[in-house]
């Protein structure tokens, strides 16, 4: 049976995001007058890095086989940031309300957020609007948040309304090509692996 996408590789990954960074898409060109142009080839994407404990043989060959399928096969699964599973200020593992996109700024880079009861966005927190991931840049609370700053800038297709979660906020990514590592100490067998990946936007 083939395995559906999007995958669910971190729920039970046994590592963690050493980066989950915003990548700019832009490219430098030098004029012959030694001036340096920069073309924008549209809103940063995240890109991360996993890497995982040290493994007894077993698990590291399912590791392995589950990470190279989805790398050679460019099967999207969701990411995150590990540290960032939460909010700051709501540690733990209790339940976390989902809100709702009451509003968007003029700048197109600030919302507001109907539904948080009880709950406190911190510098640093990420949250999840419709199916994009989006970094927190000013302090805000709930039930009904002011506008408050996030990056990047939303992306067109998001609206008023659209789901707002902060419970393992994700988004699409896929393991980019050749990242894969998995070595293994010859005497023991025991290893560990590691990747990078890129969001995947549709």
């Amino acid at each position: 049976m083939a395995l559906t996408e999007p995958l669910t590789i971190l729920n039970d990954f046994p590592g963690w995001s050493t980066s989950f960074e915003l990548m700019a898409r832009q490219e430098q060109s030098r004029h012959a007058s030694g001036r340096t142009r920069t073309k924008d080839f549209g809103s940063p994407i995240w890109r991360g890095t996993w890497v995982s404990r040290s493994m007894r043989p077993n698990e590291l060959d399912r590791w392995r086989a589950i990470l190279t399928h989805a790398m050679v096969s460019q099967k999207t699964f969701l990411g995150w940031p590990s540290s960032r599973c939460r909010p700051i200020a709501h540690p733990g593992s209790g339940s976390l309300p989902v809100g709702e996109l009451l509003d968007i700024g003029a700048d197109n880079m600030s919302v507001q957020v109907d539904g948080l009861t009880g709950i406190t966005l911190s510098v640093g927190d990420m949250i999840q609007i419709g199916d994009d991931l989006y970094r927190v840049l000013e302090p805000a609370s709930g039930p009904l948040t002011g506008l408050f700053a996030v990056e990047p800038h939303l992306w067109p297709d998001v609206a008023v309304g659209a789901t707002v979660r902060i419970n393992k906020p994700s988004c699409l990514m896929v393991i980019d090509p050749g990242s894969l590592s998995a070595s293994a100490d010859p005497s023991t067998g025991r290893g560990s692996v590691s990747f990078s990946a890129i969001e995947a936007r549709g």
